[in-house]
């Protein structure tokens, strides 16, 4: 495997930085994760708007233009001859002294890594995902704008442990006002009565790539769409629900806290637009 890490392709065992990198030290730094279908990257002007607003918010300067970076993407995909997978595009702030001062770090580090990848078994495409609600919540947006794809994920890893821990692959977090936000890795939609519905931005979420993919699918096939607030009560009251994100896709939820959602399978219009995201990403 060829890593691309400060503008050079390298084997993965000579990709190295650091240990005085703030990304490592202090998880300093920005990240996005994005799919490759056959051999082409999906939507990578957007991940890479997204990851140079996340990078100027926390006042880092990533060290290539934007047109630089989609071109190194671009070459580690073909190094790698990765046909469908996934890359992690990767930004610290850079090696410094100890402490929170960026004025004394250099060198932001660029870092791309494209590789093959599985989320959940093929059969939870079929048969569904259980969620559990964490007790972790979300962290409050006038902390750290949920826009900012951080390298710090220890708000989404507590929470996702708490689901592994009650043998769920995905855990459901709300935010401070006790309203849903999202999953730890995945946006959520309902659906009711007909209605595709999924909590807006100042819920406290993370504008997903893949979930702006959906709901424009969705407006395509004449879904009415909505972005509203939801509470645990609508999912458990939901007719159908569903997960989406970079990695997982669209994906059905079954039931959350033991409570069963719709039949407990996957619905009729998660279906749709699983097949609908299958074909713009695969062309099936």
């Amino acid at each position: 495997m060829k890593i691309h890490i400060n503008g050079k392709l390298v084997p993965k065992e000579q990709a190295v930085i650091s240990v005085f990198d703030h990304g490592l030290l202090y998880g300093d730094g920005v990240f996005e994760g994005i799919r490759v279908y056959g051999g082409k990257v999906f939507l990578l002007e957007e991940h890479l708007k997204r990851l140079y607003e996340g990078a100027r918010a926390i006042r880092l300067e990533i060290p290539v233009s934007q047109p630089e970076l989609a071109s190194a993407v671009e070459e580690t995909v073909e190094a790698n001859n990765l046909q469908d997978g996934y890359i992690r595009l990767v930004i610290t702030r850079g090696a410094g002294s100890l402490g929170l001062d960026i004025r004394r770090t250099s060198n932001p580090q660029v870092i791309i890594i494209a590789d093959t990848i599985s989320l959940y078994p093929p059969e939870l495409y079929e048969q569904g995902l259980k969620l559990i609600t964490a007790s972790t919540i979300r962290n409050h947006p006038q902390a750290l704008s949920p826009q900012v794809k951080s390298l710090n994920y220890l708000n989404n890893i507590l929470a996702k442990i708490e689901g592994t821990d009650a043998d769920c692959l995905e855990a459901l977090m709300m935010n401070h006002k006790g309203e849903v936000a999202e999953c730890t890795g995945d946006n959520i939609f309902i659906v009711k009565n007909g209605v595709l519905k999924t909590p807006p931005t100042d819920a406290g979420i993370l504008e997903g790539i893949t979930r702006a993919a959906v709901i424009q699918l969705a407006k395509q096939a004449g879904l009415d769409v909505r972005e509203v607030t939801l509470t645990r009560h609508d999912i458990y009251t939901a007719d159908e629900c569903f997960l989406t994100g970079s990695a997982a896709e669209v994906i059905a939820a079954v039931s959350l806290d033991c409570r069963q959602i719709g039949d407990g399978k996957p619905g009729p219009i998660t279906k749709d637009l699983k097949k609908r995201f299958e074909a713009l990403t695969r062309g099936e």
